[in-house]
């Protein structure tokens, strides 16, 4: 599968992507860059499958990738996997916005579908 290195090398990367993974669960809603909101976007569907899923290899999966945090694995499982049950995958939406100052990148909101 092929993947962005968003500039940083792999533990940096997994840190900020799981980081932000637990932002969008816990908040339902963040801002962020389109490539980074892409890449994000995997990874809270596959945390969502696995609240699904509801065994216990799945929220320890869970667990591993969300860095132990037992409050959004908790989210995941008790709130979220049951509002998605009837759902086949496409949990997320990213909606752009304007591009940031600065550099220009464009900005995006990564947020959970009602």
């Amino acid at each position: 599968m092929a993947y962005r290195k968003l500039g940083r090398d792999n533990k940096h990367r997994r840190s900020m992507l799981a980081n932000q993974v637990k932002d969008v669960i816990m908040n339902e809603r963040i801002t962020t860059t389109e490539t980074r909101a892409k890449e994000v976007r995997k990874f809270v569907d596959k945390m969502i499958t696995y609240g699904k899923n509801g065994s216990l290899v799945s929220r320890r999966q869970a667990l591993a990738f969300l860095q132990n945090d037992t409050e959004a694995v908790t989210k995941v499982f008790n709130e979220l996997a049951p509002r998605y049950k009837e759902r086949n995958g496409g949990y997320t939406r990213i909606l752009k916005t304007e591009e940031r100052r600065g550099d220009n990148a464009l900005m995006v909101i990564l947020e959970l579908v009602k």
